[in-house]
Formats: structure tokens, C-alpha cells, sequence
């Protein structure tokens, strides 16, 4: 795993370099997902970035796209690389996930504001509300949207109890929808402890 947690032109590889190393690039990222993916209840999944799971996904859109011209690999670059994490936050994308249509549609209506209500506790510490969608607003007067970007930005202090093996728990709280996951596993503990320094 790369310490630098910065994605830059140089670093990225050329279409046929990643046409080689897609497959295990591949099991890495699958491997690192699965610590990463937080269900908050039945229909909130949380997906903690990190700088493996953004660099596979620009590479991804470089390859479907076909892209090699500077003009779209800059734009993939500034659309991707603010999630990755600084060292001082986690940065999460937010699904609001229901198989249903009518149902996902009432339920964004009801939902309206959770992406605030997100937060993210290391043990010993108040719980971290989630600063959301700084990119652009996702959600209107009526609804809120169904996919979301957080970011959770830690004192120094939690910042350290995480480090030494500190709990860490997730949830929301919002008057539609309330879940927490308790204390997660070890190894999604560890896996999101390692985005900070």
C-alpha cells in the first residue's frame, strides 16, 4: 500500500499497462471493499474511500471511456481524486438503496436530510456528524437524493485512539431512519484506522 495517499497523471498507468494489471488490481480492490462496505440497516450502505478504491475507479472510467487524451484524464482526476482520504477524515459514498421504486420514491421524500445525520464514533469520543455533498447539493425542497458524498473530519485526539485500536462505530439518526452497527469487526476497524496519520 502506497503512504503518499495522492493520485497524480504521473502516477496513473497507461490503458495497456492497466489492460495488464486489471486482474489483480481487481482482487485487491474486491478484498478491500468488503472491509470498507457498511450496511446501516437494511437500505444505507456507506462505502469508505480509500486511495486503492479511487485510483481502480478512475482507472476503470479511463478504460471504458477510452480515454488518453490530457483533457479527460485531468477531468477524471478532479472529479475522483477529492474522495480520497487526507489523513485527518474518512470520506464515504452514501447509497440509499430500496429495490421498490414507489417505495425508493416515498422513502427520499421521508429522508430528506439524513445525509447530515450520518456519523461515525471512535470510542471514548463524541460521535462525528458527517459533512456532506460539498461538491454540489444533491438534495431539492422535495426530496433528497439517493447517493451521497461524506466526508467525517477527526481532532487529534481521536485521530490517535483510533490508531491504538480505539472501537470504531457507525450510524444514523434521523427521524425516518435510525441504525448503528455497534463496534465494527477488527478488520474493517484496522482497514479504516489505516486512512489516518
Amino acid at each position: 500500500m502506497e503512504t503518499a495517499m495522492t493520485i497524480t497523471r504521473d502516477s496513473l498507468m497507461t490503458l495497456e499497462a492497466y489492460a495488464k494489471a486489471r486482474t489483480s488490481m481487481r482482487e485487491q480492490v474486491m478484498a478491500q471493499k468488503k472491509l470498507r462496505r457498511v450496511k446501516l440497516g437494511e437500505n444505507i450502505l456507506l462505502i469508505f474511500e480509500n486511495e486503492l478504491l479511487i485510483r481502480y475507479q478512475i482507472q476503470e472510467m479511463l478504460r471504458v471511456e477510452k480515454i488518453f487524451e490530457e483533457d479527460g484524464i485531468r477531468h477524471e482526476l478532479e472529479s475522483y481524486v477529492p474522495l480520497v482520504p487526507t489523513g485527518s477524515n474518512f470520506k464515504v459514498t452514501m447509497q440509499i438503496e430500496y429495490a421498490d421504486e414507489n417505495q425508493r420514491r416515498t422513502m427520499l421524500t421521508k429522508l430528506k436530510g439524513v445525509e447530515d445525520r450520518v456519523w461515525v464514533r471512535i470510542d471514548g469520543h463524541d460521535p462525528v456528524f458527517a459533512i456532506a455533498d460539498e461538491d454540489l447539493e444533491r438534495e431539492n425542497e422535495e426530496k433528497t437524493s439517493a447517493v451521497h458524498f461524506l466526508r467525517f473530519e477527526f481532532s487529534a485526539g481521536m485521530i490517535a485512539a483510533a490508531k491504538s485500536g480505539a472501537a470504531i462505530s457507525v450510524g444514523v439518526d434521523h427521524p425516518a431512519y435510525t441504525a448503528n452497527t455497534g463496534a465494527l469487526p477488527e478488520a474493517a476497524r484496522a482497514s479504516l484506522a489505516s486512512d489516518l496519520r
